[in-house]
């Protein structure tokens, strides 16, 4: 059952996600490093980190819930990059390009959600 995560689509996406959070957080206030900076990068990378574990699981079961921490982890990254943005370290466009790419990770994990669901 254990799945090889690079050949995921969805993985691939989140991992080019978690990326893009490093470089546009590399930007942010010192201050922030272990505040919204550190939560941001955390949240980001937790994404296909949960992913790449779920690959892992021996069960469809065990592997849905590591697809739908991933899951909550994108919800975390929307709302950070949302604070982000209204407190100024975030341009609108940069803040609304990553929103989008994130949204399409979000879409495809909940897909990956109901196909594993279904099989069960």
């Amino acid at each position: 059952m254990m799945k090889d995560f690079r050949d995921l689509k969805v993985w691939e996406k989140s991992h080019q996600l978690a990326l893009e959070i490093y470089r546009v957080t590399s930007n942010f206030p010192k201050h922030e490093l272990y505040g919204v900076t550190s939560q941001l990068r955390r949240a980001a990378t937790s994404v296909p980190t949960n992913i790449a574990e779920g690959c892992g699981r021996k069960t469809d079961k065990d592997f849905s819930r590591f697809i739908e921490i991933a899951f909550s982890s994108a919800c975390e990254v929307e709302y950070l990059l949302l604070l982000a943005k209204d407190l100024g370290y975030l341009e609108s466009a940069n803040a609304s390009r990553i929103t989008d790419n994130l949204i399409e990770v979000k879409r495809m994990l909940s897909s990956f959600i109901q196909k594993l669901t279904a099989d069960r």
